[in-house]
């Protein structure tokens, strides 16, 4: 079975409905660790409640380069066995750029959620962008991660529509509640070995019978 590696900074909501999914769902993965740059991260403690192993590694401060920080999540990774031939990593709310190796290590083995409809507002503040720009629809996208910013491969994607009273907060509190659906799904289709790449495209196995 494979292992499953979620790194966060924050509450981790989206960690928690992947969490919830695979125990009501019965995905066939394990969710062995929950990793947090943030020692306050409230993430953590929901994740011990629910029986997940937690370790902190403590970013602020931390001395050496990106690829130095991340040969130390590499290390708690493969230590609770979420390895690159064996394992699934999911960012769910981590705050930090992930590094090249560490990308190039997990190749086609790491999750991203972003809050647009990429290719469109990839980034930062994505809610924003699509109020400021008077989109008509926006949503959310799950995505294997690459080397650029928010242009991995695209798994799955859902769409929100942009009312005219819509606010960033109001908009991003829709997409949220799309996000916790899309993502469980796709980590769904991942343990089942029903997702293939080609190129840039993925396909779904079996996908509308």
């Amino acid at each position: 079975m494979l292992s499953l590696g979620i790194l966060i900074s924050g509450r981790g909501s989206n960690m928690e409905s992947i969490l919830k999914a695979i125990k009501k769902q019965k995905i066939p993965i394990n969710p062995a660790v929950v990793i947090s740059n943030n020692p306050d991260a409230v993430g953590l403690k929901i994740a011990q409640k629910m029986g997940v192993k937690t370790e902190i590694i403590e970013s602020k401060g931390f001395p050496g380069s990106r690829w130095d920080y991340d040969k130390k999540i590499i290390q708690v990774l493969s230590r609770h066995g979420v390895t690159e031939k064996n394992g699934l990593v999911c960012l769910a709310g981590f705050m930090r750029i992930i590094s090249p190796e560490f990308i190039r290590k997990y190749k086609n083995r790491m999750l991203n959620i972003h809050p647009a409809m990429l290719p469109s507002f990839p980034g930062l503040h994505a809610q924003r962008q699509a109020v400021e720009y008077g989109a008509k629809y926006s949503g959310c996208t799950v995505h294997f991660v690459d080397d650029g910013v928010d242009t991995g491969p695209i798994i799955l994607q859902a769409v929100v529509k942009v009312k005219d009273d819509d606010t960033e907060e109001t908009l991003s509190k829709k997409i949220l509640a799309k996000e916790h659906k899309i993502y469980p799904q796709a980590v769904k289709l991942f343990a089942e070995g029903k997702i293939k790449i080609s190129g840039r495209k993925t396909f779904i196995k079996n996908q509308g019978r």
